[in-house]
């Protein structure tokens, strides 16, 4: 791919599509500065192959057949190695009208630069070395940020915070991989290279590191992409009045009577910077109405993959199977319980609902008619997802957490056979595996068809 790269310049229009006071033309390879020197004029009438590096000309931009002016212009040069692909980039900065970049861009292509496919600069970046797999991925995720926590979060492993943990654990392994292949290739000396004593020592101190990493993996993807938050309980408790307390508007209907949501409702709310989408959900329970039960099946959808529920129980209703089967529903996904309607007799309390809880959790009293304990609600929704300081973030990314996954998954075997003494050949397998999938993460053993899937997602001209 290297040699094939190396052959060709690529083009594209880098700014997005629309009026604006500059729109920008990016090229990169061998022949990006003479492309650019058959079209600049420049005012100075120096000669544009000589102009120095991270230099800005000014000029025009001519059409090379028709020898008619396209723009004025102001173009940048970045010489390789010492630019954002590591090969030759100019950089056209034209004004924003799209029918101007437009007939510049053809200029270009009528050179002999090639469209770029999406994500191809960042693509170069990453096979000629300036940066590693995760840190390509994290350009896109610096563009997407919907948070500043999560832009933080991007820009750090832009800077290479998840290389340098993953690469750490990687030599590590490969050290120990070393000794263990040592020790077969010397099992006829009379001389112990490691014990299974020292290997399973040193496999148990990188399965903490793998995680300490994971652990916060759950909450980083959340920053990274936003909260999912399914509103469930049975008909008529609240749910439908929840979202739109919560939103601020009359985004479903509200009746008193039961079933009235047939469907999810969703919408997205901004909470303290988290992006948070909320699902409203039809009430769950038993129902020979075929519509209602085709919405009840859909939420328990919902709830399968969202990220945290919210469990709305009705105070003015004695406890009932309905409210027990949709505790069953939520049993393994992280929630909060809502005891609402405390603005009417009490028929259930936070003592009734805890006595039907395995284990202690807050419950929250709230008043959704009369605004009474939702700020609360609110804050602690925002404390859970920001439970976890950002520092100890370093995995935001599914394919990572994958990755971390199955890498784990290969050292818990590997310490089966280590603690079973087995011949180190089968420890050394299963080293190889876990190097591989850690490799997966930085790009070190990551296939084409994952590069093409990967970069596939960003925009054309990055």
């Amino acid at each position: 791919m290297l040699a094939t790269y190396a052959e060709d310049t690529i083009a594209a229009i880098s700014t997005p599509v629309g009026e604006g006071g500059i729109g920008i033309i990016r090229l990169s390879g061998q022949r990006a500065l003479p492309i650019a020197a058959e079209l600049f004029a420049g005012s100075r009438k120096r000669t544009f192959l000589t102009v120095p590096n991270f230099s800005l000309q000014h000029g025009y931009i001519v059409h090379p057949e028709t020898h008619k002016m396209l723009d004025e212009v102001l173009v940048s040069v970045m010489r390789s190695p010492y630019s954002y692909t590591r090969e030759d980039v100019v950089e056209i900065n034209c004004h924003g009208g799209l029918l101007a970049l437009q007939h510049v861009l053809e200029a270009v292509l009528s050179r002999g630069a090639r469209l770029a496919t999406p994500g191809e600069f960042t693509k170069r970046a990453f096979l000629n070395g300036r940066i590693d797999l995760s840190q390509a991925e994290s350009v896109i995720d610096v563009i997407r940020a919907k948070t500043d926590a999560g832009l933080q979060l991007a820009v750090q492993q832009l800077q290479g915070k998840l290389s340098t943990q993953v690469n750490h654990l990687r030599n590590q392994l490969a050290q120990l991989l070393a000794s263990v292949e040592a020790s077969i290739d010397f099992a006829d000396e009379d001389i112990e290279i490691i014990s299974h004593v020292q290997i399973d020592e040193q496999l148990q101190h990188t399965l903490v590191a793998i995680d300490q990493l994971l652990a916060g993996a759950q909450e980083g993807k959340i920053l990274r992409d936003g909260l999912s938050l399914a509103i469930v309980g049975k008909p008529n408790v609240g749910k439908s009045s929840l979202l739109n307390v919560f939103l601020q508007e009359e985004r479903a209907i509200v009746t008193p009577i039961p079933g009235t949501t047939r469907d999810t409702i969703e919408d997205v709310l901004n909470l303290n910077g988290i992006p948070i989408r909320l699902i409203d959900t039809a009430g769950l329970r038993d129902t020979s109405d075929e519509v209602e039960r085709l919405g009840v099946e859909r939420s328990r959808r919902a709830i399968q993959q969202a990220d945290m529920v919210l469990c709305i129980f009705d105070g003015s209703a004695p406890w009932s199977h309905e409210d027990e089967n949709f505790l069953n529903v939520v049993a393994h996904k992280e929630k909060f319980f809502i005891l609402n309607k405390i603005d009417l007799p009490a028929q259930l309390t936070t003592d009734d609902i805890q006595a039907q809880l395995h284990e202690s959790m807050p419950i929250f009293r709230v008043s959704l008619t009369e605004q009474i304990g939702i700020d609360a609600l609110k804050q602690a929704i925002v404390n859970k997802v920001m439970s976890v300081p950002l520092e100890s973030v370093a995995v935001t990314n599914v394919r990572h957490k994958q990755a971390l996954t199955l890498a784990k998954t290969s050292l818990l075997h590997a310490r089966q056979s280590t603690c079973a003494a087995m011949s180190p050949e089968f420890i050394a397998l299963d080293l190889r595996d876990a190097l591989n999938h850690l490799g997966e993460i930085t790009g070190e053993t990551t296939t084409d068809d994952i590069l093409d899937r990967i970069f596939s997602t960003f925009c054309i001209g990055k």
